[in-house]
């Protein structure tokens, strides 16, 4: 008869114990090295360890890592986790000084150290994917700053623009979520070590050289917000879900645009696939693929989010081993999403002709031709707007070019303001022209060459801000790196 009362329940060991336990072989067992090894040198340096029993330590967490094959554990139910696992092995081989190295800490603030640097990672990885999707808009906005298309408003043609002064905006929106990416980043930034359970300890710890061994800007100054706040994790998450929330709009514009009936976008045979029964058909079904990764990824982080949602704010298993895992995916498809968009975008083009067709079919420039009525013509816009609405209707009806429409034109203006237009038939197909119509609209962020090209040069300064801020961010680390080994191993030579 089994006994019921040891533990671990069976049951409870192969749902709960032995997933989480495969789960820091994965994500964690790196970084909970660089914590023992950073916790051993700080009770060193503070004279709660002494030096002869610190070099001990070091010697028997050096032989642990040498002789344990990390992937290829097993979980048991021997001990509760990786974790009890270590320590086991450090007693075995140093007797009770190898309980030693958890003196003034405890699961709690080794666990959320552990998921900051786990996502820190991840999330630096999926910023630096931004500012290259960025930067490689940037250019083929550069490239594609006179090339027309139909701009759309409520699914119908609006006005004529270019295809560069679109990625602009795109560009625009993809550097507010980096920064706000960044930011959250930054969150990331303080270190939970020496909270211990909740409250901090009687020992005299050092938490700032903790922070400093660890690559975090400093520590996090409340200990029961160590523990409890998990704002690191619902901040992050919010960041990330708004990264593909946006962009999942301007891939479901790029369906939209490839469609047969509207056809402005062309995508390459390279990213084309032929349907297996109909041979005429061009799928482009990479747009589709990002299009439900990027919903894929904002429902991912959601259930992070959603999952600390009407918690208890304090310690608990709803923001800790399995949840911080199972919102590793949101990177996993996220990431996805930015290299196939980097090379996606770059590589489509703009079919001039269906632009044209369209841009006829919908008299989509006859708003500057109220403008220039305006201005030449000494009428107020609501005359102008009149006239032009009239002379859009009857070239319509013709199913002819607004180019075309002079005569309708001159009716127009003749019966709104009662008398002839000065305007002859050149000015008028000038008026009407789509190049014309994106000439003019040199101001602030308009579509016009000069700027356009001034709005880009300010997005490549943003880009750069962010990216210099993540380097300094990475110097930081990696520093970090250095100054503890340079510090375990000073204790290894004692």
């Amino acid at each position: 008869m089994t006994d019921k009362s040891v533990f671990p329940d069976p049951v409870y060991k192969t749902t709960v114990l032995a997933p989480l336990f495969e789960g820091v072989k994965k994500h964690y067992a790196s970084h909970m090295g660089a914590i023992n090894r950073a916790h051993l040198v700080m009770l060193v340096e503070t004279g709660i360890l002494s030096t002869s029993d610190g070099a001990r330590v070091a010697e028997a967490l050096v032989s642990i890592e040498r002789d344990t094959e990390v992937a290829a554990l097993e979980y048991t139910g021997e001990f509760e986790d990786y974790f009890f696992y270590v320590e086991a092995e450090l007693r075995r081989r140093l007797g009770d000084l190898g309980g030693a190295l958890h003196t003034a800490r405890s699961r709690n603030d080794m666990d959320h150290t552990l998921f900051k640097m786990a996502l820190r990672d991840r999330a630096e990885a999926l910023l630096n994917g931004l500012l290259e999707l960025s930067d490689a808009l940037t250019t083929k906005a550069k490239i594609e700053a006179k090339t027309l298309i139909v701009a759309y408003t409520h699914g119908q043609p609006a006005q004529p623009t270019t295809f560069g002064h679109y990625l602009g905006a795109v560009v625009e929106v993809l550097n507010r979520d980096a920064d706000r990416l960044s930011a959250a980043i930054d969150g990331l930034g303080h270190c939970p070590m020496g909270a211990a359970a909740i409250t901090t300890s009687g020992f005299p710890i050092d938490r700032n050289r903790m922070a400093e061994l660890l690559g975090f800007e400093g520590p996090l100054v409340n200990s029961y917000g160590c523990i409890a706040s998990v704002d690191y994790v619902t901040g992050l998450y919010s960041a990330v879900k708004l990264v593909f929330l946006h962009l999942g709009r301007v891939v479901q514009d790029m369906a939209f645009w490839s469609s047969f009936e509207v056809g402005q976008l062309y995508v390459p045979n390279s990213l084309v696939q032929i349907s297996s029964i109909m041979p005429q058909k061009r799928n482009p079904v990479p747009i589709e693929h990002m299009r439900h990764l990027s919903s894929i990824t904002v429902g991912r982080c959601d259930m992070v989010v959603n999952t600390m949602h009407n918690t208890p704010f304090t310690d608990m298993n709803d923001s800790e081993g399995e949840v911080q895992q199972a919102g590793y995916a949101a990177f996993e498809s996220g990431t996805r999403v930015v290299e196939l968009l980097a090379a996606f975008l770059p590589a489509c083009s703009i079919n001039a002709g269906n632009v044209k067709r369209n841009t006829d079919a919908a008299c989509i420039t006859v708003t500057e031709l109220a403008d220039t009525l305006v201005r030449d013509e000494d009428l107020t816009f609501r005359q102008a707007h009149e006239v032009a609405a009239g002379t859009a209707r009857s070239v319509i009806e013709q199913n002819a070019p607004l180019g075309e429409g002079y005569e309708a034109f001159r009716a127009a203006f003749l019966t709104v303001a009662g008398r002839t237009t000065s305007m002859n038939e050149a000015t008028f197909r000038q008026a009407t022209s789509a190049e014309n119509f994106v000439a003019v609209r040199n101001r602030i962020g308009g579509p016009a060459p000069e700027a356009l090209s001034d709005a880009l040069a300010h997005y490549r300064d943003a880009t750069k801000a962010l990216r210099d801020t993540r380097a300094a961010r990475s110097d930081r680390t990696a520093a970090a790196a250095r100054q503890l080994e340079t510090a375990f191993t000073s204790l290894l030579e004692t």
